[in-house]
């Protein structure tokens, strides 16, 4: 803890010296540690100051006592960004049971919007975000619009290490300059196929939709209980890819793949197929593990709106509400590898119980 907050004592406070009468740092730790602790709001984080101050002041130095609420966001306002991916990324390296493995961790990307950023007057932030298998966001970047995570996607990536891993997106992501620049920094891809990339969905589509072929792919299934019915995941790949008449265009294209997810709930059968290129050479169970994983960066955009009730926070300003996101996913990964003592608890379950007695939880986070 003591090179954390040695971390933050580091932070560039570019307010008038005479004016300033809380340490950036201060407000930065407080607002985190009211995140774990379950305020998802400004007015919150300045309550839990002050119901905590005796505590608090055991880590931070607090010199005018707890600031006003109005503060702590114009703070969040100026605070660098780029400063609190550091934080992130500090808390990251001992939080990451996977870092040192020798397997490929898969990076799924993907974007969210802050639909509480947005108003007639401006369009809300959207965020791109890079979350690994187990769950742990490793960066994000800001941008203002849904189509700019096209450009948005690179500039994460090259903040990352994701050399000798797999890289995940949408089909938004499948772009010839991004798959570049993922195998530039020697890394694999999984990427989704729709309609925005010309004749290349219609013609593996086309690919699988043909008997004799699909029979000669790799194969595998899995079937599971998933939201109150039974969902089967069949996966199917070839790295028959030959006759693709794009193939040349995307770097280091080995394979393709289709998926098919049939869910039976109350005596109703329901079915999605998609589709999807790839770098990885034959082997039909990694590349479903690549796959499934993409799928689960829903559940955490799930967080952010239900755990963490981010849509419903109204803060326009757009620093301040990407500093809250940046704070959040790392309360979030904190919170993933915080134990109760209860199996199977939840990580709304896991705030509330910090909640309950802030001192005595903290204490054992901050032992970690």
């Amino acid at each position: 803890m003591e090179s954390i907050l040695e971390y933050l004592s580091m932070v560039t406070d570019e307010r008038q010296e005479k004016k300033v009468w809380h340490k950036m740092s201060d407000i930065i730790a407080l607002v985190f540690f009211a995140m774990l602790a379950g305020a998802d709001e400004w007015t919150e984080y300045e309550v839990f100051g002050k119901e905590h101050k005796e505590f608090l002041e055991k880590y931070l130095e607090l010199p005018n006592g707890i600031p006003s609420h109005d503060t702590i966001q114009r703070v969040f306002a100026m605070v660098s960004p780029e400063f609190l991916q550091g934080f992130q990324v500090i808390w990251n390296e001992m939080l990451n049971s996977s870092e040192g493995e020798k397997i490929k961790k898969i990076l799924a990307v993907d974007g969210k919007t802050q639909r509480g950023n947005g108003n007639k007057s401006q369009e809300a932030n959207h965020i791109v975000s890079a979350v690994d298998e187990n769950g742990f966001c490793l960066g994000e970047e800001r941008v203002d619009d849904k189509s700019n995570e096209i450009t948005a996607i690179p500039h994460l990536l090259d903040n990352l290490n994701i050399k000798g891993h797999i890289i995940t997106t949408d089909a938004m992501g499948t772009q010839t300059e991004i798959v570049k620049k993922i195998r530039k920094k020697r890394a694999d891809y999984v990427l989704a196929l729709k309609g925005n990339q010309g004749s290349l969905h219609e013609e593996v589509k086309l690919y699988f939709s043909d008997p004799e072929l699909l029979c000669k792919c790799a194969y595998t299934k899995t079937t599971e209980k998933a939201r109150g019915g039974i969902e089967k995941r069949e996966y199917w790949q070839t790295a028959d890819i030959g006759w693709m008449s794009q193939k040349k265009d995307w770097a280091g294209l080995k394979s393709i793949a289709m998926t098919r997810n049939t869910i039976n709930k109350d005596g109703k059968e329901s079915m999605e197929t998609r589709y999807f290129i790839s770098s990885l050479p034959l082997g039909e169970k990694e590349i479903a593990r690549a796959i499934r994983v993409h799928w689960m960066v829903e559940s955490y955009h799930w967080h952010m709106d239900v755990t963490f009730r981010e849509d419903e926070s109204h803060t326009l300003e757009k620093q301040a509400a990407f500093n809250q996101n940046i704070l959040r996913k790392l309360a979030l990964n904190v919170l993933k590898i915080f134990d109760t003592g209860r199996k199977n608890t939840s990580v709304r379950m896991k705030r509330f119980t910090i909640s309950t007695n802030p001192e005595k939880r903290l204490e054992e986070i901050l032992s970690l």
